[in-house]
């Protein structure tokens, strides 16, 4: 039997809402991610002008992260993939990739959210495999790096690409891919299928 891998992006097209600044201010409490957001007004709004989003993801989890217990905060984000999964869905891409599972297709998670919720996240949503942005921890303690690259652009294509590998699943096998921004655009298009989310309702799934 032929293998078909699904590949669904989560913020935005999973979910109706962006899902890493509400995390990071749920970690850091929202006093300190406001005094993170003012503390270098000239090199943030010179990221933002370069839309390098890599760099600002890496400036918020160093800010976020460094130095917080693994096992405090794997309670919080547990806590968290259970409120996304109930109350941030979008109802149509969920239904996709409830059809996408019925056909038997392998379904893949492929995101630049972080893996402390992301991959707790994936569990509810029974996926075959959550690829993410990856915190680094060292002796129990998150450090405030990331494992390797922020999981946007050719990244997430790399990331399942070598998890197809991994798997003895062929390339040539990624038949669906969905998403919603050109940080899933190198995703969209590596794919047989490319869906762009948009505001308006996902026609049925065609077989």
């Amino acid at each position: 039997m032929e293998v078909v891998v699904a590949a669904f992006d989560v913020d935005n097209t999973l979910t109706v809402r962006d899902c890493v600044v509400p995390f990071m201010r749920r970690t850091m409490g929202t006093p300190q991610f406001m005094r993170a957001c003012v503390s270098s007004p000239v090199t943030l709004t010179k990221w933002v002008l370069q839309r390098d989003r890599d760099a600002i993801k890496k400036y918020f989890v160093q800010k976020a992260f460094a130095g917080q217990s693994v096992a405090d905060i794997e309670t919080m984000a547990i806590a968290f993939a259970s409120e996304v999964a109930e109350s941030w869905i979008r109802n149509d891409v969920a239904a996709r990739l409830r059809w996408h599972q019925d056909q038997g297709h392998v379904v893949v998670l492929v995101s630049a959210s972080l893996d402390p919720y992301l991959v707790p996240f994936g569990d509810l949503c029974e996926v075959d495999a959550v690829l993410c942005t990856q915190l680094e921890e060292v002796d129990g303690l998150y450090t405030g790096e990331l494992v390797g690259n922020n999981c946007r652009g050719d990244e997430k294509v790399r990331r399942l690409q070598s998890w197809m590998a991994d798997a003895g699943i062929p390339v040539t096998s990624l038949g669906y891919a969905y998403g919603d921004s050109s940080g899933d655009s190198a995703l969209l298009a590596a794919a047989h299928t490319g869906v762009l989310v948009k505001k308006t309702e996902l026609e049925e799934a065609a077989a």
